[in-house]
């Protein structure tokens, strides 16, 4: 079977599917069916107010955010869909730190729905460094779909890529 990038930690008779479907020309038309609607949030000024509000919702006591921008420097060659960053800095006695997150570029045209998932997942870092129970179980808590739409997202990647085959 060939192998599928953005699926790869998922089982074969998932793969399999997808790989069907793609070979069949009907991934791109599905998910089209299921995700039709574009979100509005185009800068990132948007998109901080759309992070903020999802974070005062969900994550009240943890650490402000000191910028959220999208980043046309992510790819998803490099596996990088969004990425939250603390740098930790030294002013006087005081140690501070800025948290940032940055979304990849491409989420600016992409559902609502996989902008939130996107959010929500970068988010979860806030609390949760590594990918563990905990870390899936804030992202659930703070959407119900998320692994849905993280799946769906995969989908969504793989028939890109596969359409810039040829």
């Amino acid at each position: 079977m060939e192998t599928l990038p953005y699926l790869g930690g998922y089982p074969p008779e998932i793969q399999a599917r997808a790989l069907s479907a793609l070979e069949a020309g009907t991934l791109g038309p599905w998910l089209q069916e299921r995700y039709p609607d574009r979100h509005d949030i185009r800068s990132s000024r948007d998109l901080t107010g759309y992070v903020k509000e999802l974070k005062a919702r969900y994550l009240r006591t943890s650490a402000p955010l000191a910028r959220v921008a999208y980043d046309p420097q992510l790819h998803v060659v490099h596996q990088a869909l969004g990425l939250h960053t603390t740098a930790t800095r030294v002013q006087g006695d005081k140690l501070r730190k800025r948290r940032e997150i940055r979304i990849a570029a491409l989420f600016k045209d992409t559902a609502p729905e996989f902008l939130r998932m996107i959010v929500v997942h970068e988010l979860a870092h806030m609390s949760h460094a590594e990918h563990n129970r905990e870390f899936y179980r804030l992202c659930l808590h703070m959407e119900p779909e998320y692994h849905q739409w993280e799946l769906d997202l995969r989908l969504l990647l793989t028939q890109q890529e596969w359409s810039m085959r040829g």
